[in-house]
């Protein structure tokens, strides 16, 4: 198995910033949104760069996306952002009815995902962005895995034409994929090779499914470990193609297992060739206050949930 190094540790968030600023710099026609949590979203760069594309909207979430639909009909590229539960649920009329249902090229850009948000608690902690948004015809939602990719993802969305959902968090994270990828949406990344079991994974928990491929390679069980950055589209090649070969899966997400990638992949299995399949994700629950390495052991979505996983999936084949 391909050994992945953390590189240092850096926070998704960071990489949103840092994409976004290098858009500042080479698309002209890129502007960005915020409502009142610059800081927070790491778009200072870009305000600081390119004051006049920059427009914060304060507490008023649903008026900032109906700002950024507007926005697009001039030829701009609007980026909003602010925390996932705020990009979503508070303003799901607004995007389902000025963004989705029109088409347009608005791109929302939600931090402070999942439970490792952390401390702040179950109101902010947001376990049901993925199904809302990939429910909306139309929508591309993606969620990524580190520092790196999330940088990549945003430079490639603004070359995407339509709506577009990014997911992102808080913490700091293990940073493990290249420095220089290239991002192709809808296009699943195989980071391991392995004949006994798959591990379908996102966002944060893609490094956690290594780390637990790696202990169950010390007990003889190989894992074929993959990225899936895009929820929708799902890469139904790539996951048909390892679960014919492993006869088994297992999917990993900080979401609920109602909506979420898990369930995304039931039905390409279920529609083409049903093999057991165990979820990694939080069961239809609101998190609470804690560090996030409490959270993610507490609601089972930790490498050490996905080993038990696999080892579960593995008596069903």
């Amino acid at each position: 198995m391909k050994k992945y190094q953390d590189t240092g540790k850096k926070d998704t968030r960071s990489g949103f910033g840092a994409g976004l600023e290098e858009l500042g710099k080479s698309n002209p026609n890129v502007v960005a949104l915020c409502a009142d949590l610059t800081g927070s979203l790491k778009m200072d760069a870009f305000k600081k760069n390119h004051p006049e594309r920059f427009f914060q909207v304060g507490i008023a979430e649903a008026n900032m996306i109906s700002m950024a639909a507007g926005m697009t009909i001039g030829g701009k590229i609007p980026f909003t952002g602010t925390f996932a539960n705020f990009s979503t649920g508070r303003v799901y009329d607004q995007i389902r009815q000025s963004v989705a249902y029109s088409g347009k090229n608005v791109k929302i850009c939600a931090s402070h995902a999942g439970l490792t948000l952390g401390e702040d608690g179950a109101t902010h902690q947001i376990l049901e962005d993925l199904g809302l948004m990939k429910m909306l015809p139309g929508m591309t939602v993606i969620n990524t895995c580190d520092y790196n990719q999330t940088k990549a993802a945003t430079i490639a969305i603004a070359e995407y034409d339509g709506p577009v959902y990014l997911r992102f968090g808080r913490p700091k994270v293990a940073n493990f994929t290249p420095e220089n990828q290239k991002f192709e949406i809808g296009k699943a990344v195989q980071l391991t090779e392995g004949n006994d079991v798959t591990i379908i994974a996102t966002g944060h928990l893609v490094w956690e499914a290594l780390l637990a491929a790696e202990k169950l390679e010390e007990n003889g069980i190989t894992a074929e470990v993959i990225n899936i950055h895009t929820i929708k589209p799902l890469d139904k090649e790539a996951i048909l193609a390892s679960v014919a070969k492993t006869k088994c899966v297992v999917t990993a997400e900080e979401h609920n297992y109602l909506g979420g990638l898990g369930e995304s992949v039931a039905r390409v299995l279920t529609e083409n060739t049903p093999y057991p399949q165990e979820f990694v994700a939080t069961k239809d629950t609101f998190g609470e206050s804690g560090t996030p390495a409490q959270l993610m052991e507490k609601y089972g979505i930790d490498h050490n949930a996905i080993e038990k996983a696999v080892n579960k999936v593995l008596k069903r084949k």
